[in-house]
């Protein structure tokens, strides 16, 4: 990762510095006039931005808030380009969010891994009266954008990237468009638009800005935040507050968001069931789709799943049905066009009146209806609380959040993404805390009981400034070194498992040196072979580490691991934190038919599960957050046990629980 950021950095620096893309003052006049003949007319920010996109260097960035107008200030842009000679092309990360640029701006789009593949097979090539912009650059992740900007770099193209670093995170490593902007720079725009009020407009910057609670605060007093007893409730009062709403306004576009495609469905199935009840879904037809059987209707608001060119249609596109039967659909799209298509030949296709978050990234909407639950952070709650032009209304259950303070709390949580370099500036004890998930227990510590955790964390510190004690000459060591310990644990660790991987069991030579390595383990802290093992096999980078002699790291981990094991509440939010990653991973497995795979993740959640009986402590505070686990109802039956029968592998599976 830091080659791959190097290569990034180094290239960056090269367009910025290349000033090959001038376009003359007299086209970008002449394209905000022709844009102003269309009733076009840019703030000052805007044309801030405008100036500098086509100032001539070869590398431009700007940053914009949600609901700024980026997309019309690049219509204006794509105008100047295209009187000064040169090609527009447009990509983003998914295909929705090309198809927002595309429709925004009228600049021909789409995603950065079609580019790539083109690419690949010497098609389509850049060139130096190329412009390349791409948008919503904050979720592409440091390799993508190196390969990305290495290409431009090379085909002595220019390269304009466009985003909010503070909406939704990139889906792979690194933070490249945040990295990028400090070290070159850029332009941004602050002045938002989207909002038709003035105290929501604040709301939205204040959510740009972190000022979550302010947001809050805001759409409090206006009556838009809605508490319910549970999830449950609180869903059904959400389905009764947009089912009036779309009586009321018919002709107003509107959407459900939230965090999860499991809620997704409920909430689809729930807008349904009250168009059913008005008689407004009539003669419908059971489909087997992608995400299994569906029901579809004339008036359906369908969503597609998938990219394809033939059809026009991307991934995240929204319409609503035209005609439908059980072998073919006609659609209009919100976009005013047509689509029609056989069902065996285009079946990624779900219901449209609800939508997960990171679909809507980029999208604008009169109405947002927004059911809050725990998987929820800062950047997509930003998303979520500025997709709309008139209002939003946001929902949660108290079984989730006791009350506002704790949804402030999760709605404010920071999970902005790093890239490798950041790490040798950084603190090692929050750096580990926030990979293992337990951050913001730590937070949590430091608001309740700040003593207790300033204690915690010093303790830690001190051990890890501490130098290794030196015995004086000719004397013995008051006990075992730690770094020579940890080294030898280390290297029969890693030769044990490179046996295993080639299919060999541990030698007896081998089992014996892994049992005296723990003895001496264990003279250096109570538990201690257990707490570094388990820091292992949370990291395998350090066995890596601790078999080369770099042993600071492990040594560190393992101090850490003691505390998750002494206080259950850390245990606690480190289950709940891999769990939900687990179940998410399985998700997208599931929804890609790699059925290998995702039962090699559900038999580790099985096994997790499984653990719980080992654990009736852990098990009891778990009861209590079983929400954030997946499970609605109070189990009957042991928690592990009632977390195995959901994911589908129960006592009947074989495998796992119950054998």
């Amino acid at each position: 990762m830091i080659a791959t950021e190097h290569s990034l950095e180094q290239a960056a620096q090269t367009l910025a510095a290349r000033m090959r893309h001038r376009v003359p003052a007299s086209d970008v006049e002449r394209g905000e006039a022709s844009a102003g003949t269309r009733g076009v007319s840019l703030g000052a920010e805007q044309r801030r931005a405008l100036i500098h996109i086509t100032e001539g260097a070869d590398l431009s960035l700007v940053i914009g808030y949600a609901g700024t107008g980026k997309s019309t200030m690049l219509g204006v842009a794509r105008e100047a380009w295209e009187f000064a000679g040169y090609r527009v092309r447009g990509a983003a990360l998914s295909g929705i969010a090309a198809e927002n640029l595309e429709s925004g701006s009228a600049i021909p789009a789409r995603t950065i891994a079609s580019l790539e593949h083109q690419w690949r097979q010497d098609r389509d090539l850049l060139t130096p009266r190329d412009v390349l912009v791409i948008d919503e650059a904050g979720m592409i992740g440091a390799r993508q954008m190196e390969r990305v900007i290495s290409e431009v770099e090379k085909r002595g193209a220019k390269l304009v990237l466009v985003g909010d670093p503070q909406q939704l995170q990139a889906i792979e490593a690194g933070a490249a468009f945040r990295a990028i902007h400090s070290a070159q720079g850029g332009v941004e725009i602050t002045e938002i638009r989207r909002q038709h009020q003035g105290w929501q407009r604040d709301a939205t910057r204040a959510l740009a800005t972190g000022r979550v609670g302010e947001a809050l605060d805001a759409y409090r007093e206006h009556g838009a935040v809605h508490a319910a007893a549970t999830r449950e409730t609180a869903r059904a009062r959400l389905i009764e507050c947009w089912d009036r709403e779309r009586s009321a306004r018919p002709q107003a576009s509107r959407i459900i968001l939230t965090h999860t495609n499991d809620e997704v469905r409920l909430l689809n199935e729930a807008a349904r069931a009250r168009l059913r009840a008005a008689r407004q879904l009539r003669d419908e037809v059971e489909i087997e789709t992608a995400r299994g059987e569906r029901s579809f209707a004339r008036g359906d608001r369908i969503m597609f799943l998938r990219n394809e060119r033939s059809l026009g249609v991307k991934n995240g596109s929204l319409g609503r049905i035209a005609r439908v039967d059980a072998l073919r659909m006609s659609v209009l799209l919100d976009d005013g066009r047509s689509v029609a298509f056989d069902i065996k030949d285009y079946a990624d296709l779900d219901h449209g009146y609800a939508a997960t978050i990171h679909k809507a990234q980029g999208l604008t909407v009169d109405r947002v209806h927004v059911l809050a639950t725990p998987g929820l952070d800062r950047h997509a709650s930003y998303v979520a609380l500025s997709r709309h032009r008139d209002g939003v209304e946001l929902h949660y259950g108290r079984d989730d959040f006791t009350d506002e303070r704790a949804l402030l709390r999760t709605l404010s949580r920071e999970r902005s993404k790093d890239m490798a370099g950041d790490y040798d500036r950084t603190d090692p004890v929050r750096a580990f805390a926030e990979r293992r998930g337990i951050a913001a227990r730590i937070a949590e510590l430091v608001r309740t009981a700040p003593h207790r955790a300033r204690q915690m964390v010093d303790n830690l510190r001190a051990r890890q400034r501490a130098p290794a004690p030196q015995p004086k000459r000719g004397a013995l060591a008051p006990g075992p070194d730690p770094h020579r310990t940890v080294a030898r644990h280390g290297r029969i660790v890693s030769a044990i498992l490179f046996a295993q991987s080639v299919g060999d069991p541990a030698s007896p030579e081998q089992r014996a040196e892994l049992q005296a390595s723990r003895a001496e383990i264990d003279r250096l802290a109570p538990h201690g072979a257990h707490d570094l093992e388990a820091a292992f096999a949370a990291d395998r980078g350090l066995i890596r580490d601790a078999a080369g002699g770099q042993t600071q790291r492990a040594i560190r981990a393992m101090q850490l691991e003691a505390e998750l094991r002494t206080d259950p509440r850390l245990r606690a939010d480190m289950f709940i934190n891999r769990w939900q990653v687990l179940d998410q991973k399985r998700q997208r497995l599931l929804g890609r038919y790699e059925e290998r795979a995702a039962s090699r993740v559900t038999q580790t959640m099985a096994e997790m599960a499984k653990s719980l009986e080992r654990d009736p402590q852990l098990e009891s505070l778990l009861r209590g957050r079983r929400h954030q686990l997946g499970l609605s109802n109070i189990p009957e039956r042991s928690l592990g046990q009632s977390l195995a029968d959901m994911i589908g592998w129960g006592r009947s599976r074989g495998p796992g629980i119950g054998m």
